[in-house]
């Protein structure tokens, strides 16, 4: 399909102006010295209020629908210091709907980092301590169990599944494949790999599904930095299908080929880690760039480990998609964030 038609297809669906885009790709010189190789920084950390992130691309497409149900309230969830859900808070009121977040933990002492924006936007704040074993569920089972459970609470409402992962959702970065392949030729960038941090997958199913009805030769590789669900990459290969068939454009996406790299979510979701640390204090320090140390800072930590174990060809150009999270930066521990090996 070729970027005229895809564009076409795209505008066909009902969506509202809520994000910031294009977003900028910059060149990392210093961080490409450093590793010997061209490193660029797609800014969807730039994309959207409050302070940003890449959720506005889904939510423009999901808030939309939202609007056109006819519901008063919508409703979502994730971890406390879920970005998804800062982007719902923020962008709900603009359209007279009400943001009511589900955080399945004990209500903390004090909100700080998202949940204290949360807050502050007037979302309405719903602690549920209920626990489960990271990997027991699909995300597709948990939705169903988290939409009952605010049906049973709060009545009808526009239900969005966790972290935009639908297809609506991630027809927002199907969007932002033909935005990014129009920049990458442009920069001579045509092959290169695109990494970006992978939690509930809706991201990387765009990513992967737009670039490949492109016919794309940019490489996406998610990086998951949660081990949270079952089955997450037949979820991710799911979703691409359902996207592509959404479009017009049927594809078959096994899940054996999910462009996918584990090993990177110790020590749990959610959680800084050590490598995660060093990557953050190292995109800082060179380029001036701030991370979030829960979500990007633990995936730009895996790209410079797949550096340094030769994962990418010797000059391949990495363009590193920075979703945002800033906010989070500041509900860590300051020991925790100064963590090294």
């Amino acid at each position: 399909m070729d970027a005229r038609l895809l564009a076409e297809r795209l505008a066909a669906v009902p969506r509202l102006p809520l994000e910031t885009a294009p977003t900028p790709l910059e060149f990392l010189p210093a961080l490409s010295r450093a590793l010997g190789r061209p490193v660029y920084l797609k800014r969807d950390d730039q994309c959207g209020p409050a302070p940003g992130g890449n959720k506005a691309r889904k939510l423009a497409y999901i808030l939309a629908a939202a609007r056109r149900s006819g519901h008063r309230r919508v409703v979502t969830y994730g971890a406390p210091q879920s970005n998804h859900a800062r982007l719902v808070a923020a962008l709900a009121p603009r359209l007279g709907l009400e943001a009511h977040l589900f955080y399945f933990t004990r209500r903390p002492d004090r909100l700080t980092g998202n949940l204290l924006l949360c807050h502050l936007l007037g979302a309405r704040l719903h602690f549920l301590p209920l626990r489960s074993q990271p990997g027991r569920w699909t995300i597709e089972r948990t939705d169903r169990l988290v939409h009952l459970l605010a049906w049973l609470r709060l009545g009808p409402h526009t239900f969005i599944p966790v972290g935009g992962h639908s297809v609506l959702g991630a027809l927002g970065y199907v969007q932002a494949a033909l935005e990014l392949e129009q920049q990458a030729r442009a920069q001579g960038l045509a092959q290169a790999w695109v990494v970006v941090a992978t939690g509930t997958g809706g991201t990387l199913a765009g990513l992967w599904a737009g670039l490949t009805l492109l016919g794309s030769a940019l490489r996406p590789l998610g990086i998951d930095i949660g081990a949270l669900w079952r089955d997450l990459p037949r979820s991710i290969a799911r979703l691409a299908e359902r996207v592509c068939a959404r479009l017009g454009a049927p594809r078959r996406f096994d899940p054996a080929a999910v462009p996918l790299v584990t090993g990177y979510a110790a020590p749990g979701y959610g959680q800084p880690s050590p490598l995660g640390n060093r990557a953050l204090r190292q995109l800082a320090q060179l380029e001036g760039v701030l991370l979030d140390p829960v979500y990007t800072a633990k995936a730009f930590g895996g790209l410079l480990d797949l550096q340094a174990r030769g994962y990418f060809g010797p000059t391949d150009p990495v363009i590193f998609l920075h979703t945002g999270g800033l906010p989070a930066l500041f509900a860590v521990a300051p020991d925790d964030l100064l963590a090294a090996d």
